[in-house]
């Protein structure tokens, strides 16, 4: 089976998130030297194209489905320190516009994360739609963007005694979908 570009920027009809074959992590530089990683378990993303060639996307997870590889990093990571999911249990994104650029897809849009919400440009590629072993359809869209953590009040940190600080401020968020149409 082969895939196939699209031309416009999301195919017409409203395109729903495969919770199996989807992702959503971010990524942010710990202790200067490595970069952690964690994931957002529980996520749903919904993508719509019109015959007028407009589209939107809008995606929510939910905090408490914060997956690390380290159970009290996790707690930590859902206390008040950082997401506040007691307080604050969704993070939402709603797309503003998307367009090609070449052969990049540019999403702008709004995260809203912690109770913040602030303009987030989104790039990367779309492929499909392809039709399935089940005879269904499906497109493909990988985006990356970057935040600086601390516009959302995720603000803790501890120095370093060699200088620098335990958690980079800049986070990269990915988000690996594959969508079948509704």
């Amino acid at each position: 089976m082969s895939t196939t570009e699209i031309t416009t920027a999301v195919p017409v009809g409203t395109w729903t998130s495969d919770a199996t074959h989807s992702s959503f992590g971010f990524s942010v530089k710990h202790m200067v030297v490595a970069t952690f990683r964690g994931t957002l378990a529980d996520f749903d993303a919904t993508l719509t194209g019109a015959e007028d060639g407009a589209a939107r996307l809008e995606a929510a997870g939910r905090v408490n489905s914060v997956v690390t590889p380290d159970e009290n990093l996790t707690g930590h990571i859902q206390s008040p320190d950082f997401f506040d999911a007691e307080r604050f249990p969704e993070v939402r994104y709603v797309s503003t516009s998307i367009a090609r650029d070449g052969e990049e897809l540019v999403v702008d849009g709004e995260l809203t994360l912690k109770g913040t919400t602030k303009p987030l440009r989104l790039t990367g590629s779309i492929v499909g739609p392809v039709v399935g072993l089940a005879g269904t359809e499906a497109i493909g869209v990988e985006l990356r963007g970057v935040i600086d953590r601390t516009e959302y009040g995720l603000d803790w940190n501890a120095p370093l005694p060699t200088g620098g600080f335990a958690v980079g401020n800049d986070v990269t968020l990915t988000a690996h979908l594959e969508l079948g149409k509704a």
